[in-house]
């Protein structure tokens, strides 16, 4: 048989191992440049990782991104001072009450460059652990020792105005309010805005309603952090819509007491106790949880020097709770 010269044949050899192409790894960021309702924000990678994960949906209702989206269509460049941005539909100056706290609890818990914080204090009980301790010595199995925990309550109200019946609040053939009905939700919503204590609606509810499972849940929140009389650290309107949006952040009673002796040393002692009630919130890391309840009530918007004039309005409320640990 004739030898067959493979530079003629039909048939080639073809290579099993694919080319590989080093252009196509997406890059991942570092950095984030967010544009919030017109404000924009550079926030690391690593403090955006860090937020609450209620948060967190909210800025990224379809996921969070965090490589660069254009690098399989680069050309292979080093261009590292670009910057996407991204548009998010959120109030900026609630992103901006969050990172501050965020920031803040880091920079008491892990130091800075100038000063030691919390955790160089407790170094023992990561050590060692306490023999009397209930969650024994390794930290793996109690993060409260090597992070600081911080609570999460937010609230989203939507609130209905009720006119009466005698008034000139109306809405047209479409559905459109009229000026008068407009500015009796504006009132209604600044009346709701001012209300800024975190537990009057619940306890209100718990009252009417004999909930003992409510009133556990504000039990259990200020024995861990809240004060029965505390108000929300942020609390706006909703551009263009009936709904305020709240936030409350606390940080987390562990029962890790730290204390300075006559001598000026640094001492740590632990309450179990407190531990023990802090633990259950462990529940709510990474994995936020809702409660959903109406809230009605009668309102008199009169001036000063006008008749009395009531108004019923229903509040939608929608808690959600989770904890943070950074």
């Amino acid at each position: 048989m004739a030898a067959v010269n493979l530079a003629n044949s039909p048939i080639t050899q073809v290579s099993q191992t694919p080319p590989v192409q080093t252009n196509l790894q997406p890059q991942l960021l570092t950095r984030l440049l967010l544009d919030l309702r017109g404000k924009r924000f550079s926030v690391d990678r690593e403090n955006i990782l860090s937020l609450p994960e209620s948060v967190l949906l909210c800025l990224f209702p379809n996921g969070l991104v965090l490589s660069r989206q254009s690098a399989a269509l680069s050309d292979g460049g080093n261009d590292d001072d670009y910057e996407e941005l991204y548009g998010v539909d959120f109030d900026p100056d609630c992103f901006e009450f969050v990172l501050s706290f965020f920031q803040h609890a880091r920079e008491e818990f892990y130091g800075t460059a100038n000063s030691p914080g919390l955790l160089a204090a407790q170094q023992q009980l990561l050590e060692g652990g306490s023999p009397t301790s209930d969650f024994g010595p390794s930290p793996s199995q109690n993060p409260l020792l090597s992070k600081q925990a911080i609570i999460v309550l937010r609230e989203e109200l939507e609130y209905f105005s009720i006119p009466p019946k005698d008034g000139k609040e109306a809405t047209d053939a479409r559905g459109i309010a009229n000026d008068a009905l407009l500015d009796l939700k504006r009132k209604c919503g600044d009346y709701l805005l001012h209300k800024r204590n975190i537990f009057t609606a619940l306890q209100r509810n718990v009252n009417k309603e004999n909930n003992l499972a409510e009133q556990h849940l504000i039990d259990m929140l200020c024995m861990s952090g809240f004060d029965r009389d505390d108000e929300w650290g942020y609390r706006a309107m909703e551009p263009s819509r009936c709904c305020i949006s709240s936030i409350a952040l606390v940080l987390l009673k562990t029962g890790i007491l730290h204390t300075t002796s006559p001598t000026g040393e640094r001492q740590v002692t632990v309450d179990y106790n407190q531990m023990a009630t802090a633990q259950k919130l462990l529940l709510f890391w990474r994995k936020p949880a809702r409660k959903c309840w109406w809230d009605g009530i009668e309102v008199d918007l009169a001036e000063a020097g006008e008749p009395e004039r009531i108004i019923k309005l229903w509040a939608r409320r929608v808690w959600t709770l989770e904890l943070s640990l950074v």
